[in-house]
């Protein structure tokens, strides 16, 4: 029975194929390179909605700070 699984794993090691093998090197370039955009996206994509969160969450002292109205002229 060892000798039989032994076997049987040796020819799935084998057989064992990766992506590159599969398809073309330029392919997998490809494929690389959407995977990198794609992750770029998301890292834009999250900083942007950090900013935002952010920016809903400032007090009411931090928006005057930012804003150019007087508040002496409102009192």
């Amino acid at each position: 029975m060892v000798k039989k699984h032994a076997g049987r794993k040796k020819r799935q090691e084998q057989q064992t194929v990766t992506l590159a093998d599969r398809v073309g090197a330029d392919v997998e370039a490809k494929l690389l390179a959407k995977k990198r955009a794609l992750a770029e996206e998301e890292q834009r994509r999250r900083a942007a909605e950090e900013a935002r969160r952010r920016d809903e969450q400032k007090s009411f002292a931090e928006l005057l700070e930012e804003s150019e109205l007087d508040w002496r002229k409102f009192k």
